[in-house]
């Protein structure tokens, strides 16, 4: 049997994929800040929520504040 899905697909906005599952990660990007590499803490809507000085200093927080987290390149 086909279906078509097509007139039941909506695009979804920005705000409404943060809200659909996503609020549970944290996405980790490396900066430059005063000429050094830093490692910034995004939520999932790209929220800067966190500056950490390396990776692994980053994912920690991450973690101990309940989130998952994920890089970004």
């Amino acid at each position: 049997m086909n279906r078509d899905y097509s007139t039941a697909l909506h695009p979804m906005s920005a705000a409404d994929f943060a809200a659909w599952g996503m609020p549970v990660l944290a996405f980790v990007k490396p900066i430059v800040v005063d000429e050094q590499t830093s490692w910034a803490i995004y939520a999932a809507d790209g929220t800067q929520m966190g500056l950490a000085p390396s990776r692994a200093i980053a994912f920690a927080a991450i973690i101990q504040h309940e989130l998952e987290p994920v890089s970004v390149h």
